[in-house]
């Protein structure tokens, strides 16, 4: 089965992938911009949402994993021409997912002061992160609904539709934000922090509806679950036990920045907060030609077209290297008006913007790294990522940041400390790529 990697076939995957990409990060920003500008305890309320997103977000990357899973073997039998062999396992794999997210709910809610506790928050910011978290993990269930079917059409080479979902759960949240967190005068109460908790689950269940109408409507993969399980059922376990595993080293890292950023102070926090959500934007803004590579390397791989693969990675290698570029030097331009977006306090805005242009300068190595998973992913090499994710976080991100926080580097030392945690997690997933597929590619 032949398959087109031009610029503008990639680009025709990549940017609706771009955009549904950053849906959930625009959730986060919203959130922080939003609450990061009311009348009543601004800065404490941003602590407790980036907290707060920081958790969430672990646990959406957790199970959120599906969706590579899913997309790979899908797009593998895509490329073999043998997809009628596993129409049955994306709703399997929702249902598996799905379950699972209520049992984290229920484990999760009555305990949810301990676990904000274990973050450093106290006083203020921690009832606000209890607050916060207890409405938004309402959400987490359609969340994860919505990432196993984007998967599914990933796999199927559709980025569109869950572009046009995106799209509009993005949209409703900036909107209820706004009406719910300021309120409406003489109809609607503020509601401040709760507010962007509300908005974000009221936007997480439009994307589930609209999720399920698309893929039911635009192809001929079931949702209702029939057993008994597909043979690639075990195939996917195992995908998602190694990507489990990846993401909790993963988690490990951004708990321990989340962390460290806290114990030093509110300001701290709160412009921790703002830093590490444009750091998400920047990456998933880059996931767009991530997912690029993770759709189109896996039909290749199920096509045996290792020679269409080298030049795959070569072209994506490039592509990456300059986005990164463009999103430093218009992170530059703009340096000082990105943080007036999200907070006044001239405190966190000193913090911010001491350690901001750390990002921008990690942004090449990130699209590196960050395509390179996306390809692996595709060629369902998921222990290896594994393992990269272990040696970047523990041999190389945890000492760096314990010995720059000693030095009293403070959020610096978190930010150099995650930029080499990124150049460690791409440089072997390259090499490791080129040494298999190189001789494949001669062979082939």
């Amino acid at each position: 089965m032949s398959t087109n990697i031009s610029f503008k076939h990639i680009n025709k995957l990549a940017i609706p992938a771009l955009i549904s990409g950053v849906s959930e990060p625009i959730l986060s920003l919203t959130d922080a911009a939003i609450v990061g500008n009311i009348q009543l305890n601004a800065t404490e309320s941003l602590a407790a949402v980036g907290i707060v997103t920081t958790f969430i977000s672990m646990l959406i990357w957790v199970l959120g994993q599906t969706r590579s899973a899913i997309s790979s073997i899908v797009s593998q039998y895509v490329g073999a021409n043998k997809l009628d062999k596993i129409k049955n396992l994306p709703a399997q794999a929702i249902f598996i997912i799905t379950s699972l997210s209520l049992f984290i709910i229920l484990g999760t809610y009555p305990i949810a002061k301990q676990i904000f506790e274990l973050y450093n928050a106290s006083d203020l910011i921690l009832d606000y992160s209890v607050v916060y978290y207890k409405i938004r993990v309402l959400g987490f269930p359609f969340t994860l609904f919505t990432i196993a079917i984007f998967g599914a059409f990933r796999g199927l080479q559709n980025t569109f539709h869950p572009m046009i979902i995106a799209i509009i759960g993005a949209a409703s949240n900036i909107v209820l934000d706004i009406i719910l967190v300021y309120g409406i005068e003489g109809y609607l109460p503020a509601m401040n922090i709760k507010g962007a908790a509300y908005a974000s689950v009221i936007a997480q269940i439009l994307m589930a509806g609209f999720s399920a109408y698309f893929l039911l409507k635009k192809t001929s993969i079931p949702l209702k679950p029939s057993f008994p399980f597909n043979p690639e059922i075990k195939r996917f376990v195992l995908m998602i036990l190694n990507l489990f595993v990846r993401t909790i080293a993963l988690n490990v890292t951004l708990y321990f920045a989340s962390a460290y950023a806290t114990k030093y102070g509110a300001e701290y926090i709160a412009a921790y907060t703002i830093a590490i959500n444009l750091w998400f934007l920047g990456a998933f803004i880059v996931d767009g030609y991530a997912s690029a590579g993770n759709i189109l390397s896996g039909k290749l791989f199920g096509a045996k077209a290792y020679k269409t693969l080298i030049v795959l990675s070569n072209k994506l290698i490039k592509y990456g290297v300059i986005i990164g570029i463009v999103l430093g030097i218009v992170g530059g331009i703009f340096y000082y008006p990105i943080g007036r977006i999200f907070t006044k306090d001239p405190e966190v805005l000193k913090v911010f913007y001491n350690i901001f242009w750390i990002v921008l300068v990690m942004q090449p190595f990130c699209t590196l790294a960050f395509i390179f998973d996306g390809i692996f992913k595709g060629l369902g090499k998921m222990k290896y990522l594994r393992n990269v994710l272990l040696f970047s976080t523990f041999i190389i991100f945890i000492p760096i940041l314990f010995w720059l926080d000693n030095s009293g580097y403070k959020l610096h030392g978190i930010f150099i400390a995650i930029t080499f945690w990124i150049i460690a997690r791409g440089i072997p997933l390259i090499i490791k790529f080129r040494k298999i597929f190189m001789p494949l590619a001669q062979n082939n």
